[in-house]
C-alpha cells in the first residue's frame, strides 16, 4: 500500500500534468481565434480604411455621403464595448458558424469588433502619406487605383504594419474576454479554473502566456515596421 505522502504527490503531479495539456490547448485557441480573426480583420478593414481616405473632402474618389456613413459605422462599432458587442451580434454568428457559444463561434464577434479599429488605423496611415507624392503619381498619369497600391499603400507600410499588430494585440485582450463568457482559450480557462475555482496559479500561468503573446506580437511588428522603413 503507498503511503499517504506517496499517493499525494502522485496526484499532484497528475493534476499539474491534467493542467499542462489544458493550458496547452487553451494556448492554441487562443492562437487560433486571434490569427483567423486578424486575417479577416485585415482582408476587411484595409479596403475600409482606403474608402475613408479616397471618398473624403478632396480625395481621389470624393463621396461625401458614403464617407459620413462610413464613418458614422466606424465610430458605433469601435465605441460599443465587446461583450455588448459579442451578445449584439450572436444573431450573425449563430447565421455563419451555426452556434453562438465556442471557439470558431468568437471569431465572428472578434472580427466585428476589429474591423473599425483596422479601418481607423488605416486611414492614419494613408494620412500620413505627403499630398506631393500623391500630386505626382496624378500628375504622370496614374489611375486612381495605381495611386492607392503604388503610392499610398507602399509609402504607409510602416505605420500600416505597426497598426496591424496593435490591432492584433487588443485582438488577444478581446480573446480573453470572449474566453470568459463561452468563447474558450485561455480567458475560459483563467475564469473557470483561476477565477471561479480559486486556483490562483492557473490565472497567473495564463496572463503571462498572454502577456508572452502580446510581447511577441508587438516585436515582429515593429521589426518589421523597422524593416520597412529603411527601405
Amino acid at each position: 500500500m503507498a503511503e499517504p505522502g506517496t499517493a499525494l504527490k502522485a496526484a499532484w503531479a497528475a493534476f499539474y500534468a491534467d493542467l499542462g495539456r489544458m493550458m496547452l490547448e487553451a494556448t492554441k485557441e487562443t492562437l487560433y481565434m486571434v490569427g483567423v480573426a486578424g486575417l479577416f480583420t485585415v482582408l476587411l478593414g484595409l479596403p475600409l480604411g482606403v474608402l475613408l481616405v479616397i471618398t473624403a473632402r478632396d480625395g481621389l474618389w470624393e463621396k461625401p455621403a458614403l464617407n459620413r456613413i462610413l464613418g458614422v459605422l466606424v465610430n458605433i462599432g469601435r465605441s460599443t464595448p465587446f461583450v455588448i458587442l459579442m451578445v449584439a451580434v450572436s444573431p450573425l454568428t449563430r447565421a455563419i458558424v451555426g452556434k453562438s457559444i465556442g471557439t470558431t463561434a468568437a471569431i465572428v464577434p472578434l472580427v466585428v469588433a476589429a474591423v473599425p479599429f483596422m479601418g481607423r488605423v488605416v486611414e492614419q496611415a494613408l494620412h500620413e502619406v505627403g499630398p506631393g507624392k500623391i500630386e505626382a503619381a496624378l500628375a504622370m498619369g496614374s489611375s486612381n487605383w495605381q495611386v492607392v497600391t503604388k503610392v499610398l499603400l507602399a509609402e504607409a507600410r510602416p505605420s500600416l504594419v505597426r497598426g496591424t499588430a496593435l490591432m492584433l494585440v487588443n485582438l488577444v485582450g478581446y480573446s480573453a474576454m470572449a474566453g470568459a463568457i463561452g468563447g474558450g482559450g485561455l480567458g475560459d480557462v483563467a475564469v473557470k479554473w483561476g477565477y471561479n475555482r480559486f486556483q490562483m496559479d492557473v490565472m497567473y500561468v495564463s496572463l503571462v502566456i498572454l502577456v508572452i503573446m502580446v510581447q511577441v506580437v508587438q516585436w515582429i511588428g515593429d521589426s518589421l515596421a523597422n524593416r520597412f522603413s529603411h527601405k
